[in-house]
């Protein structure tokens, strides 16, 4: 059983939030808003859902409560809208019309709490076209033009994981939506849905790209341009030992430093002309296979020359600046990122590991004063 939801340091403390399980973006959106102090009852399907991990190692399930809601039998909807009158935000993350017909659709649940924020997670949105469609992450970014701008030049685009979709373009856009609600709930009294898509959170990441490319700053293919690895000073090279480093060389200033540590010589002087900028990247990578990534590291450290070491997802929270920092945290033996951002005068924290399905309905009833949860199970 998780941790009682009491005593709560964060800037959400005291804000209740209803998930209705799901995978991906949405229960990460659930997450943050936990993190940040929120009281987020997820609510789990007899039976589970998902992709099949371990619910143990779910960790977009931590500093969350989970009660045992079974929404197609008869007295499913009902145990929701009992906690939806209780709650400040929802979260649900069904293909359009889905939450409708199980009957906890906005219509219904603002019937019971007007004040509700329903966060409505889909990576097609509520209308158009492709609302009804299934759909991952990799093919909303790649209608937006994200996807196709990741990559070399001479390659198909790069797919990079499900970070730019899934969680940027999706959790983080929901989650600063349904806060923007919240505080127009709290200001006038009413709620709203918040359609948060993927393919729109997605397309307005790259807002300052398409101010570029109106501006003949940026070019409409991979690989040639100064941020997506066109430019032989801003991207990645391999090392002796097979590892990389990651230069982002850009200010003169920093470039300089850069040149004079990689030891390039007369081949800096390419950086100013473009056409010779397949020499630079030639002797930019010859330097670099000449020592290991550790060698590199360590010439670099201390330096405004803008580059570091690539590391891997086990090596990233032994980095000396993210160990101090507290960047990564352990809780119940699993290491994790910990909670982001900070706040000075309402902490936040891993208060308790990834919730059980309906581990907590015992206390979610009481504390949330919904008795009938305690029936709402698989019967």
């Amino acid at each position: 059983m998780t941790v009682p939801h009491k005593g709560v340091q964060g800037p959400l403390d005291g804000v209740r939030v209803v998930e209705l399980a799901g995978i991906g973006p949405g229960p990460f959106a659930a997450m943050l808003l936990a993190d940040l102090g929120a009281d987020v009852v997820r609510v789990d399907r007899p039976g589970g859902a998902g992709l099949g991990i371990d619910p143990a190692y779910d960790l977009t399930n931590r500093n969350k409560r989970s009660v045992l809601v079974d929404l197609k039998a008869p007295e499913g909807p009902a145990r929701v809208l009992d906690l939806v009158a209780r709650a400040d935000v929802l979260v649900e993350g069904y293909r359009p019309g889905v939450a409708e017909r199980l009957g906890v659709g906005p219509e219904a649940c603002h019937a019971r709490n007007p004040r509700l924020v329903y966060g409505r997670m889909t990576g097609w949105g509520q209308d158009g076209p492709l609302a009804s469609r299934a759909g991952h992450d990799v093919a909303y970014i790649a209608v937006t033009g994200t996807l196709g701008m990741i990559g070399g030049p001479d390659e198909p685009p790069t797919v990079p994981a499900n970070l730019v979709g899934d969680y940027a373009g999706g959790s983080l856009y929901l989650v600063a939506g349904v806060l923007a609600a919240l505080h127009h709930a709290r200001a006038h009294g009413t709620g709203q849905v918040v359609d948060a898509a993927i393919v729109d959170g997605a397309a307005h990441l790259a807002t300052m790209i398409h101010g570029m490319l109106a501006a003949g700053g940026w070019q409409d293919r991979r690989g040639a341009n100064l941020l997506d690895g066109g430019c032989p000073f801003y991207g990645t090279y391999e090392t002796a030992d097979g590892g990389h480093m990651a230069v982002g060389a850009l200010e003169q200033r920093f470039y300089d430093e850069f040149a004079a540590l990689l030891g390039l010589g007369e081949a800096a002087e390419a950086r100013a002309d473009p056409a010779r900028w397949g020499e630079l990247r030639a002797a930019v990578a010859a330097r670099f296979k000449s020592r290991t990534r550790a060698e590199w590291t360590a010439v670099f450290e201390g330096s405004d020359a803008c580059v570091a070491p690539v590391l891997s997802l086990r090596e990233a929270p032994h980095h000396p600046h993210l160990a101090a920092r507290g960047t990564f945290t352990d809780h119940g033996g699993l290491t994790q990122p910990a909670p982001a951002p900070r706040f000075s005068a309402t902490p936040t924290a891993v208060r308790s590991g990834p919730a059980r399905p309906g581990a907590d309905t015992e206390d979610v009833a009481r504390d949330w004063d919904v008795p009938a949860l305690l029936d709402a199970g698989t019967t």
